[in-house]
Order: C-alpha cells, then structure tokens, then sequence
C-alpha cells in the first residue's frame, strides 16, 4: 500500500508481512520495483520515488527484503527478492512512491466505488471484509455472502480463490458501520463491482455478523513445476503455506485450458499424466477436477478439496501451455542426470511436455560436444553407452543422432524423428564434459 500521501495512488511505499504492514529502505526500490507497484495498485506507472520519508516517517519494523523486479511484471508479489543482511535503515530513510493516478486515487475516495480489504486475519489474504463507501469503512454483513462472492473477491484482492467462509462474526466486529449490500457473483467476475448488487432492506445488521473468507494465497499460489518454463509442466496449488499436488483420473483439455489461462500462459496445447518419476511426493490439494473449460480460475471447477490421500487411481496432471513455445528454449530442454557432478551424467531431453532419454545408437563424441556447449559445460571429454549413468524411464525421444559438433542443440543434428527408435533403456546415452 501507499500510505501517508492523501491518496491510495501516493505515498509512503508499506508492505504486508505476515500480519504486519513494514516501511522500505529508499536505498532498496529501484525504479523497476516502483513501476511494478503502481502497476499492481492500478496506480497507472511511477512519476516520482521520494526517499527519507517524504511522506513521513512509519512505525514498526522496516522490511529486511529487496524486490528484484525486472519491471514488467503485473504484481509485486511476482517479483524475486533478495534478503539484506545488516539492516541499516531507520524510519528517516522510508521511501515513498507517486504514480501517475494520484489525483485519480484522489477521486475514487469519495466516489461511490466501493473499494475492499480483509480485517483481523492471520495472515494477508484472510479476515474480516470490509468495504470503502464514499470514503469510510465498514465491515459487509454476512446474510448473503456466498462463495461465489467470496471466490471474486478473493481474486481482486490478488489473493487465489476462497478456501472457505466462516461464520459470520469470526474475525470479529469492525469500528465502523456494518454495509448491508449483497452481492449476486456466479464467481467468474473479475471484481465484485461487475456483480449484481442488491440492498438488504431497512433493517439494520448486527455489528457481530459480519462477512469473512480464509483466500488460499496470492494468485501466483498456481504453477507448473518440471517442465521447461513456467508454461509447462506438473501442476501444482500453494494452501496454507504448502505446495501441494493436483490428482486426477479424468483430466483433459477442458482442465488444461482452464489452468494455462489463469496462469496467463495462452491456450492448452496438451493435458496429460506425468510418468512416475515424475510424478509428487507432497500432500494433496485438489481432487476429480472437471471444468467446462471456460472458468477464470481452477478452484472455480467442480473439484475436491483438501483430499487427505490420494485415490489408487489418480494420478498427478499436467498442462502444456502455448505460450511455453515463446519462451527462450521453450518446449525443449536438456539436462544430464545421475551425474557425479554438473556436467556428467545421463542425457535426458525435455520434449512435449516430457523428459526423456537418447539412445545410444551412433552416439559419439560429437554428440557429446554439442551437448555440454549446450550446457556451459566445456568440451566433451567421454561419451558413454548402455546406461552408463542408470537407465532412465518414459520416452526415448531421440535414436540414430548424428551430429557435426558445430550445432546450437542436440535437436538440431539429424536423428530419426521424435520418439522413434528400436532402442530400450538399457542403451540410454550419457556423456562426461571438461
């Protein structure tokens, strides 16, 4: 948030830790991270970065981490972030942020938008919902607040989807007045302003029956895990801290497109079940996923939640993205495993979602040259046969590969087709870099 400025587009930059909101050091917000902030408020971009807390000093504790944003990216909480040992920066150092919809931000505190925050939960993405009405807050009553409602807001807070909903009164009553609006979201909206909107009546609403959610995290809490970017691979869902596992005996093209559109991964090339070695070791989280294919968001599906174990046949699932073919080597990727160091071992390819393995067939030292340039792993100094380095599983995605030793990739030498081979994984290629 933007604090001390006069407005929600300017001021004092504080971030949510935990359950606590902490000041940044002027020394540790670079533009980029800036950018990204007004950017992740609908602040417009940044106009201006003050430091030695223009805007005034904060209180409490000063975050001990540094966004390492490239300044593209949507929300702050997708940038990395480095920890900074030896904290020197007192409150004289707060930096502070005006981005180009200060006036703007200015207006819509005593508009009639309504705007939201969670109150009084553990951690940021839980608590008590309250609404911004013409400039003041009140907690929502709870008659008529539904998942569906709770899954929206959950959304526009950038907080996931909602876990659940307690009963009303959990995170106990606001300061304020108890707003008694209704909201009607069949849970695809983006925001619960694009929801039907109804009044209560006249009848006022009890101070303790106010309207709370328990969201399952930042929307980031979906990934692809093992695959060659972000835009492929296992499926994975953060819940309550935890990355945990997507089982599913039914899961098709519908599941897919439903979870490379929430992760802003384009449409669904592939939905499938990842081989064994593959495969999680983690706790589950959701279970019998079926979508229409049209849903914003996974939790959004017909799905079971929080399974305590897995069924005898469900299996981990998996998407392939379209957007995964855009991104540097993309869809294709090479990694040696079973090795004694980084740079020798088994060579296996990432291909169509997959790992897999080479077939030592006509395998040589100039096969093994372009491999470890491909890695940064030096010359060639030994190429290897007959599972050298253990037999892998799955595909055996290249056989006959004949390469000069000037390509950029062991895809690019000539080779049989993709996962054509008379080979087993007795005779998978391995090979020893400088």
């Amino acid at each position: 948030r933007l604090d001390g400025g006069g407005s929600s587009c300017s001021g004092r930059v504080e971030i949510r830790d935990k359950s606590q909101w902490k000041t940044v050091c002027d020394s540790h917000l670079s533009p980029e991270a800036a950018e990204v902030i007004c950017r992740d408020l609908r602040c417009g971009t940044v106009l201006s970065i003050h430091g030695g807390a223009h805007f005034g000093q904060g209180g409490g504790s000063i975050w001990d981490e540094e966004p390492q944003c490239v300044g593209n990216e949507t929300f702050l909480a997708s940038c990395p972030r480095r920890s900074i040992s030896n904290q020197t920066c007192t409150h004289v150092n707060d930096t502070g942020v005006t981005c180009t919809r200060e006036h703007l931000g200015r207006r819509h505190e005593v508009s009639p938008m309504r705007c939201f925050r969670l109150v009084n939960g553990s951690t940021v993405c839980s608590g008590r919902v309250e609404m911004d009405v013409q400039g003041t807050w009140g907690a929502l009553c709870d008659s008529g607040w539904d998942i569906s409602d709770a899954h929206v807001l959950c959304h526009q807070l950038n907080c996931g989807f909602a876990e659940s909903i307690p009963a009303g009164g959990h995170f106990g009553r606001g300061t304020g007045p108890v707003w008694r609006d209704t909201f009607h979201c069949d849970g695809t909206e983006t925001n619960l302003e694009q929801c039907p909107i109804t009044a209560l009546g006249v009848s006022p609403c009890s101070p303790d029956n106010t309207a709370g959610v328990f969201c399952s995290g930042p929307s980031g809490s979906l990934r692809l895990v093992h695959g060659g970017n972000r835009c492929e691979g296992r499926v994975e869902l953060l819940l309550h801290g935890t990355w945990s596992r997507v089982l599913d005996d039914q899961w098709d093209l519908n599941d897919a497109s439903v979870v490379c559109r929430q992760l802003q991964c384009g449409e669904a090339e592939r939905a499938y079940n990842p081989p064994k070695p593959e495969q999680g070791m983690g706790p589950v989280g959701l279970r019998q996923v079926q979508c229409a294919g049209k849903e914003t968001h996974l939790a959004l599906c017909n799905t079971s939640l929080h399974a305590a174990a897995p069924s005898a046949i469900a299996e981990d699932v998996g998407v392939v993205c379209s957007a995964g073919f855009l991104l540097g080597a993309g869809s294709r990727r090479v990694r040696l495993v079973h090795r004694t160091g980084r740079c020798a071992g088994r060579v296996e390819i990432y291909y169509n979602g997959t790992w897999g393995t080479v077939c030592d067939d006509s395998w040589d030292l100039l096969d093994a040259t372009v491999v470890c340039r491909q890695l940064g792993c030096g010359m060639a100094v030994d190429f290897t046969v007959s599972a050298h380095y253990g037999e892998g599983s799955g595909q055996i995605w290249l056989d006959d590969v004949n390469c000069s030793g000037d390509e950029a990739a062991v895809w690019d030498c000539p080779a049989r087709p993709w996962g054509q081979h008379n080979c087993r994984h007795n005779q998978d290629a391995g090979i020893v870099c400088s």
